[in-house]
């Protein structure tokens, strides 16, 4: 193995490693804290590998994995949430009665294949990265079980999960089997050529296998109709494991996603095209209005993000019309906007909950401002930004998703867009209000009056400045989205 490709694969290497070393201290002392500090600074210093060491950039790194600016941005990001999310699981479980350092495992784990499935251009690097991730997560939901009082009923959450999330990845595994059948290949950029040799894009057999792969895709990023686990989950998932699903979990699949579809040319299929406008315009609609009748702050985040999926989906759809720089460009900025506002408005809800006792109702948020003013301006900043209120990143992202539905001429998909985001603006603003109204009487036991951890407080100070630095001030951020939609 070359020198160039040890360096470009130091990063999934960094991440190795760190799952190994944490395995093996926990298996011979159990020490939460030391745990926690070894993820973290596993994770720390695979997020800074490529300051200290330039990668070489683009790469085909191994048969299954490849390495270019795109790739890397988005291994970035996932890292970035994990190291937030290893930060917050610390308080949230100190109070969990039983072991908690196999936690940190299955964290190190799921990370590892979420970084892989963004740099996948193969159907079997996309499948194990998928199932890494899924696996990992499985046990993550599920684990406070054994604790003599859970906040939630994670093992009904993690069932749910893993029942929906074993049909969609066996309706992916037949459709990956129809496409090798018919084109004898798995490489993403080898599946057009394959089938303009052979004659075979109106092929029903083809179609189907698009759909079924497509439909898999669909329940990961909980696309309607393959939401209905979401807000369960969202709700019976610890706060850490939720935050992760909401961030990690989707980058990672949209990642893989518009490369697959980008590279495969699979925008060439009328029916495959006519499923996701659909399943966006449902999404952006119906997510929306579902989140209007959510009293629980994590299950209107869950129909929250459908809706902000669907928004996304817009940008997916438009790459079949317009040039694939601007959907690349677009979606980055999306989802990097959207994974800040989602760990900023999780890591309030977890600075005041623990494994025992999650406070995640609208009306525990009542008075918040005169309680805890630090976490209440958090809050508002993520929910102005999830509104998509100016000079917050969620105003640029939007921007984004509305200019490339222009450019591709989705005047249904926009004006969905649009009855969405007014529906979610109420929603987005009841949850303010709540936090601004005077509170009851206050207790010296109130979550939100008690010390924050410093990991905490920089968790949500980090989150906030990066929400309206990207409002304020996006051009470094477009530029270096400019530079890896470039070399895409």
């Amino acid at each position: 193995m070359s020198t160039d490709v040890l360096i470009d694969l130091l990063q999934i290497i960094m991440l190795t490693l760190t799952t190994v070393v944490v395995m093996l201290v926990a298996g011979f002392k159990r020490e939460h804290g030391l745990v926690n500090v070894l993820t973290t600074a596993g994770l720390a210093a695979s997020l800074l590998v490529f300051v200290f060491v330039d990668p070489v950039l683009p790469l085909q790194a191994t048969e299954l994995l490849y390495f270019d600016e795109y790739s890397l941005f988005f291994s970035a990001l996932i890292t970035l949430g994990a190291l937030s999310v290893s930060i917050l699981a610390y308080p949230y479980f100190e109070s969990h009665n039983s072991h908690n350092e196999e936690f940190y495992i299955l964290l190190m784990t799921a990370t590892l294949g979420a970084v892989v499935l963004a740099c996948s251009t193969h159907f079997v690097s996309f499948f194990i990265g998928m199932e890494m991730l899924g696996v990992s997560l499985y046990a993550m939901i599920a684990y406070p079980v054994h604790a003599e009082k859970s906040a939630k009923f994670p093992l009904e959450a993690a069932l749910k999960y893993l029942i929906m999330s074993g049909l969609t990845s066996g309706l992916m595994l037949f459709g990956i089997a129809l496409i090798y059948a018919l084109t004898g290949t798995m490489f993403f950029n080898e599946i057009s050529p394959a089938i303009e040799a052979q004659d075979l894009a109106s092929s029903p057999v083809i179609i189907a296998a698009w759909l079924m792969i497509i439909s898999a895709v669909a329940f990961k990023l909980s696309l309607v109709p393959f939401h209905i686990w979401t807000p369960d989950v969202y709700e019976g998932a610890p706060v850490p494991v939720t935050a992760y699903l909401a961030t990690v979990s989707k980058a990672a699949m949209l990642a893989v996603t518009l490369r697959l579809l980008l590279i495969s040319d699979a925008f060439q299929y009328e029916a495959l095209m006519l499923v996701l406008t659909v399943m966006a315009a449902a999404s952006m609609l119906l997510g929306n209005l579902l989140a209007l009748l959510q009293s629980n702050v994590k299950r209107l985040m869950a129909y929250s993000s459908i809706a902000h999926l669907g928004y996304l989906l817009i940008v997916i759809i438009a790459a079949a019309s317009i040039p694939g720089i601007l959907s690349v460009e677009s979606m980055g900025f999306y989802v990097a906007a959207y994974f800040i506002m989602s760990l900023g408005g999780f890591a309030v809800i977890s600075a005041i909950s623990n494994s025992g006792k999650e406070l995640d109702m609208i009306s525990d948020y009542q008075g918040l401002f005169w309680r805890n003013p630090w976490l209440a301006s958090v809050m508002i900043t993520v929910l102005f930004s999830l509104a998509g209120i100016p000079l917050t990143a969620g105003f640029m992202g939007k921007f984004y998703v509305f200019t490339n539905g222009l450019q591709g001429s989705l005047w249904f998909l926009l004006t969905m867009l649009i009855i969405g985001s007014a529906i979610g603006l109420y929603y987005y603003l009841r949850i303010i209000y709540a936090i601004l109204q005077q509170p009851g009487k206050i207790s010296k036991q109130d979550p939100a009056m008690q010390a924050i951890p410093f990991g905490t407080h920089a968790v949500l100070g980090s989150m906030t400045a990066i929400i309206i630095y990207l409002g304020v001030y996006p051009m470094p951020m477009i530029n270096i989205l400019q530079s890896l939609a470039a070399a895409f």
